[in-house]
């Protein structure tokens, strides 16, 4: 159900179970959660196969759930997992994400849509919501006024209009081309950036770590930064 491939500077990691709208179960979540700790790749692109990105947790295995409490940490693993990588990893999200789908989109660091993408969270009118850390990354992403409209309702949100909440970065015709363009970057900046941008330490803390980062590439890139004033 996971698909890995590495090309170059990017790992690919598919969701393929497009008969399914690549819903996803207890094992493929645990398949998910290596595919991205294993990565050496300074990018790597989350995508689904065929016309869906992904319809969040297959419900024929939600409804046999022993342990749903259980579950839902288990998909949270997942997205701390892709926000605690390396590697920035790429969301490229064509046709629906629902559910737990949008939810590993919230914890990608770039959210590329293409003009079909279509984005819900449907479980609230048969009494589930999203718990894979979505009532703690949308707010944060959204605002909480749009994240309340978008939980609560259910709705369906349009490509355009995901770009105006802010809940995708980019609405392109190829998302695959924005991650493979983010490798012309110093990998080790990628990095250091995804992590200061990502911590959540007080500020007066992040500032030091900003510091004690940009001392660190600035020694490591001293050759690169000097030839750029020669450009």
């Amino acid at each position: 159900m996971i698909r890995t491939t590495d090309v170059d500077d990017v790992r690919t990691v598919t969701l393929s179970r497009p008969e399914r709208r690549n819903a996803l179960r207890p094992a493929d979540l645990a398949s998910l959660e290596r595919a991205v700790t294993d990565a050496d790749a300074p990018v790597v692109y989350l995508h689904g196969a065929g016309p869906s990105f992904c319809a969040g947790a297959d419900l024929d295995a939600v409804a046999t759930l022993d342990d749903p409490e259980a579950f839902a940490r288990r998909g949270q693993r997942v997205a701390t997992a892709f926000e605690e990588s390396d590697s920035v990893i790429v969301a490229g999200i064509d046709g629906a994400a629902r559910g737990g789908g949008v939810e590993l989109a919230l914890a990608c660091d770039l959210r590329i849509a293409t003009p079909a993408a279509t984005f819900a969270e449907p479980g609230v009118r048969f009494g589930l919501f999203g718990a894979w850390g979505g009532t703690v990354r949308l707010p944060r992403i959204v605002g909480e006024g749009d994240a309340l409209d978008f939980a609560l309702s259910g709705r369906v949100v349009d490509a355009d209009e995901a770009l105006r909440m802010g809940l995708v970065s980019r609405v392109v015709d190829d998302p695959r081309a924005v991650a493979d363009d983010l490798t012309d970057a110093a990998h080790d900046a990628l990095a250091v950036i995804k992590a200061r941008v990502r911590d959540r330490a007080d500020r007066e803390t992040q500032e030091r770590a900003e510091a004690a980062a940009f001392g660190e590439l600035h020694r490591a890139h001293a050759d690169d930064i000097a030839a750029s004033r020669e450009e």
